[in-house]
């Protein structure tokens, strides 16, 4: 198949499979999508939503903007509620210059959705927090601290964000909303080849012997892809919000490690549960 590695190249390689995928209205389309394209933005128009919301995007963001940034269209999903059939539109990739709700809604939710991890119901403290005080207020304090310091993460599409932060050696996309933070890829085109891999023809139907069924298998070239993305490699870091990914279990594939790996070169965090006196 031979996918582009130079991101400009990559950026319009999934354009065009996409919407020559969405130009015809089968079973492939998505629900609202027959006929989608994509709207790329001007410098002018980059330049404009960075001043507006007081951002700043990293190059490979500003690139991802120019060429994709967001479809003409909304994905329709149909879901029952009570045995009453619920239709509603949702947006795929956020288009900054009319969602401003709801970009507004998702940057101020990466801070609102940790923050109610140090509460009493979850409960979240991190090592490098110290011990947990009793008072919910200072807990607050210590957690804001630490956020203050946060690389800014700005979203892309629905609970996935790009840390802007151009001075890292790798550009990773996360999915926050929950304790539980997982990168979706390390860089825009692994990121986009697992986000979009309905509708870039990436995969092949294999026969299974035992169940006497075919099932849908990636391509070896994404495969290999993704295995190269998320091998351990000491330079993949994300300050401050590493320790918070590498919480929960499940993180630890974020950065190619195993929980509870033999001959570890680096151990499980130890969650920290004790509360000191209040002073």
């Amino acid at each position: 198949m031979n996918i582009p590695s130079n991101l400009t190249e990559f950026l319009y390689w999934v354009k065009e499979r996409t919407e020559k995928l969405w130009s015809v209205n089968d079973e492939n389309c998505p629900k609202g999508f027959y006929g989608a394209k994509w709207q790329g933005l001007s410098k002018e128009q980059i330049d404009q939503i960075e001043k507006k919301y007081k951002i700043s995007f990293i190059p490979e963001h500003k690139e991802f903007l120019k060429i994709l940034h967001t479809i003409d269209k909304k994905e329709i999903i149909e879901y029952e509620d009570d045995g009453e059939l619920i239709t509603e539109e949702r947006n795929f990739f956020y288009n900054w210059l009319t969602d401003e709700k709801e970009v507004l809604e998702i940057i101020e939710g990466s801070y609102s959705w940790m923050k109610h991890d140090v509460n009493e119901e979850s409960q979240v403290w991190l090592n490098s927090w110290g011990v947990k005080p009793v008072s919910l207020e200072k807990r607050i304090e210590v957690f804001e601290e630490w956020f203050s310091h946060l690389p800014a993460l700005l979203p892309l599409k629905g609970l996935r964000y790009i840390i802007s932060d151009e001075n890292l050696e790798w550009k990773p996309i996360i999915s926050l909303g929950s304790s539980d933070i997982i990168v979706m890829g390390w860089d825009l085109r692994t990121y986009l080849l697992n986000e979009l891999s309905n509708y870039l023809d990436i995969y092949i139907d294999v026969f299974d012997e035992e169940e006497q069924m075919f099932y849908p298998e990636l391509i070896d070239e994404v495969k290999n892809i993704f295995d190269e993305n998320f091998k351990y490699d000491q330079t993949k870091d994300i300050p401050y919000l590493k320790e918070r990914i590498l919480y929960c279990s499940s993180g630890w594939s974020s950065f190619g490690l195993s929980y509870y790996p033999e001959n570890a070169i680096i151990h499980p965090v130890v969650k920290t549960d004790i509360v000191g006196e209040e002073k």
